[in-house]
């Protein structure tokens, strides 16, 4: 168990016994006794809309209701009997009609009456929702096209067990100033990924959501796949294409909370607000605006549960990444909270459902596909969230290391280049859990929207307006060009077992972020990504680029992240630090102006050759260092084997032992 292996958590082994039954019981009343939960999480198959050569069936749940009507382009959106739902028992409804009266592409909502009143609803399970351009309002669609889409590749694609993961928004892909489609994706950003090298795609806002500005992350409709993006083939075509890269997709999943919308979400589909919600104050996220699932109640757990399955079986999800988890899984959304100590995991602030919940999605995952991946978005530090959970944990697969990107802006913008610690940053970024997996990145998304920076905005600011050309001589911006480099060499290379990029950052994107609002007049100037800009061979965006390329393939194609960094030189003086991960060196020398001749340190015996150089000239370095030339360890006078290297100030190379 995980109190053997930490015994910081000795004191709290009886609730880490507790929380292991309870899951083991809870997965036995949802599934029966020895059977999988993959199994009985079906509710996707029943409800929603289904169809054969005869009939379409339209179904819903909706407990409280007295009556539920379809209403749409097929009765001119009116009350009709005709087309009022029967109920089955047990706060079912259905409705059957002939296959012929029902074309594929019609409108239509419920109109569900209850005691004391009545209201439009989106089906709980509607798998396609579209906005109307001039209303703006939201209707379920009938998706039942006359040929399904036939996948190429392999269902699911054997994952690596350490992801290089490219994070991407499908709407700002594109450098138009409009919302980009899954086939632009997939013709135009698709192959940038494939050829930097990162073996995993992770997307953002799939989930229908009807404020484009949210970043996906106030979900309405969550079967539904975003129809501002494109139709559900066309987003199949891009997932096997990435299959046949060999690149897998996981899927941004939020399952943290739910859109306050009534019409559009889930909240009150049937006049109560505990349908799958929390009533009353605790169903109120009081930072978000947003609804509070109840974890405890089988119907939201099966809804829940059958929402990823059917994200798995639909569109070939080679696994998730679960928003918000820390916002599920405390009482008080931890908000405001400062995680000190073990004790702040086992205080009784702990939503012991959301945590039952979580073990039985992540079991169910490696049900459907033991290579499926999932991965937490934790930034308190529970213990055991990213542990097996035949070990008393949670079960993800890993832990995003969140306060990696933290320490990068307070490093960067707190201090001088010349009062980093060599031994601080080594610290705080091999700093995990020795049982569990983690996913470094020195910035994703949140950094880059508006109201922060990016790192290359810290570092540059407004110089990247009139100094990125080659011809340009500029200080801050050599300094910028420079520390990005390192700043994400260091951050992979001692990552835990997997590393993040948000989409475009990895050759300093110029701009923040900033959807069409009403603050901006609706403008999607700053929606996009402006790939021209490392596409242009007189500007330096594009030697970023290619470091990031090199960068990645080198961890790619030699398995680095699966040996541990030790730690072999550190000086903070030089500001020189140096560690090695299996048969690489990592040499890097942080200081603003010294370069250091012959630098020699303790290494394991061997000869080695250089296979990067953050100083290259095709990096927009200045090519101080020589690839061709061969280093061989030789005895000190003390009998132990010993390295020197040139490292010019402010660059970082890469030695890897013949």
């Amino acid at each position: 168990m995980i109190y053997d292996t930490d015994l910081y958590l000795a004191p709290y082994r009886s609730q880490i016994e507790n929380r292991y039954r309870q899951l083991i019981i809870r997965k036995q009343e949802l599934a029966g006794y020895g059977r999988r939960i993959a199994d009985a999480a079906n509710n996707h198959l029943y409800y929603g809309v289904h169809a054969d050569k005869k009939e379409v069936v339209f179904r819903e749940w909706a407990p409280n209701a007295t009556a539920v009507y379809l209403i749409g382009d097929l009765n001119g959106w009116k009350k009709d009997e005709r087309y009022r739902l029967k109920s089955t028992g047990s706060g079912n409804w259905e409705l059957r009609l002939p296959a012929s009266e029902v074309p594929h592409g019609s409108l239509f909502k419920w109109y569900v009456e209850w005691n004391g009143g009545a209201g439009e609803r989106l089906p709980a399970y509607a798998t396609r929702c579209v906005q109307d351009p001039v209303t703006k309002i939201f209707s379920a669609q009938v998706w039942l096209p006359a040929r399904k889409y036939r996948w190429k590749h392999s269902r699911f694609v054997p994952h690596n067990r350490y992801p290089l993961i490219y994070e991407a928004h499908i709407g700002m892909s594109s450098e138009e100033e409009k919302v980009a489609t899954f086939d632009e994706f997939r013709t135009n950003v698709l192959p940038r990924v494939s050829a930097l090298g990162y073996n995993t795609l992770q997307i953002m806002a799939l989930q229908e959501h009807p404020y484009y500005g949210s970043f996906g992350y106030q979900v309405s409709n969550f079967f539904a796949l975003s129809s501002r993006f494109g139709t559900p083939e066309e987003f199949k075509a891009l997932v096997d294409e990435a299959h046949g890269m060999g690149i897998a997709v996981v899927m941004d999943l939020v399952h943290s909370h739910a859109v306050d919308n009534e019409v559009e979400g889930i909240g009150m589909l049937d006049g109560t607000e505990y349908i799958y919600c929390h009533a009353g104050a605790r169903g109120r996220h009081p930072a978000w605006g947003s609804r509070c699932f109840n974890y405890g109640k089988p119907s939201t757990v099966f809804f829940l549960l059958s929402n990823i399955k059917f994200w798995m079986e639909e569109y070939h999800m080679d696994g998730f990444r679960f928003d918000g988890v820390t916002s599920m899984i405390y009482l008080d959304h931890g908000l405001g909270k400062d995680f000190t100590d073990y004790s702040c995991y086992f205080d009784g602030n702990e939503d012991e459902d959301a945590l039952l919940y979580l073990g039985l999605a992540n079991m169910m995952v490696k049900e459907i596909n033991p290579r499926a991946i999932t991965i937490a978005e934790d930034v308190s530090g529970m213990p055991g969230l990213a542990a097996p959970v035949g070990v008393g944990g949670i079960g993800f697969d890993f832990r995003l290391s969140m306060g990696i990107a933290d320490h990068w802006i307070k490093w960067i913008k707190e201090r001088r280049d010349e009062d980093w610690s060599m031994g601080e940053i080594y610290y705080e970024l091999t700093n995990k859990r020795a049982d569990e997996r983690t996913v470094s990145y020195a910035e994703c998304h949140d950094q880059a929207l508006v109201g922060d920076k990016t790192i290359i905005f810290r570092l540059m600011d407004k110089e990247m307006y009139t100094a990125m050309n080659k011809s340009s001589q500029n200080l801050t911006v050599e300094r910028g060009m420079a520390l990005h480099k390192m700043i994400r060499l260091v951050t992979i290379a001692t990552a835990g077992d997997g590393y993040l990029n948000f989409m475009g950052n990895e050759f300093g994107h110029p701009e923040w972020i900033d959807f069409p609002r009403e603050g901006n007049g609706w403008s999607y100037f700053y929606a996009r990504r402006q790939w021209s800009l490392c596409d242009n061979p007189d500007l330096r965006y594009g030697e970023l680029w290619q470091f990031d390329r090199a960068m990645i393939h080198l961890f790619s194609e030699n398995a680095i992240l699966a040996e541990r960094p030790v730690q072999l030189y550190v000086d903070e003086g030089r500001k020189v630090l140096i560690f090695a991960r299996g048969c690489f060196i990592f040499a890097l020398n942080f200081h603003p102006s010294e370069s250091v001749a012959g630098f020699t340190f303790r290494a394991p015996a061997g000869e080695y050759r250089q296979v990067l150089d953050t100083d290259a000239p095709a990096f927009g370095g200045y090519g101080r260092n020589d690839e061709a030339v061969a280093h061989i360890t030789v005895r000190d006078s003390e009998g132990c084997d010993t390295l020197s290297v040139y490292l010019p100030s402010r660059s970082a190379i890469v030695l890897k032992r013949k």
